[in-house]
């Protein structure tokens, strides 16, 4: 279990929210800019679905790096503690390789 106090959890789901609107407005004004218009333009005839496709993750990464960034910072803040797959990831990694190692 988490060792937050309510009101700094309800801040985080909120201000995760707000960040993840981030993230639909970006696509959004990508969108607008007519990114993805000029991706399928200069796309060879019958790659205009890989082009999109394409558009959008190059699109979307820094708005994928400032929403973990947000999100990290916003965790800092509030004091809110949770648990990732990599740190599990990680831990049982190195737990491996120090029983590897002789004492």
């Amino acid at each position: 279990m988490s060792r937050t106090s309510y009101p700094n959890k309800t801040l985080h789901h909120l201000g995760v929210g707000v960040a993840f609107l981030g993230l639909i407005l970006w696509f959004f004004a990508g969108r607008e800019l007519g990114l993805l218009d000029w991706a399928v333009s200069i796309a060879p005839q019958g790659y205009s679905g890989a082009a999109i496709m394409l558009a959008i993750i190059v699109m979307m990464t820094p708005a994928f790096a400032l929403w973990t960034l947000f999100n990290r910072w916003l965790e800092r803040k509030l004091g809110v503690t949770g648990r990732y797959l990599e740190d599990e990831y990680y831990a049982a990694q190195n737990d491996k390789e120090e029983k590897k190692q002789p004492h």
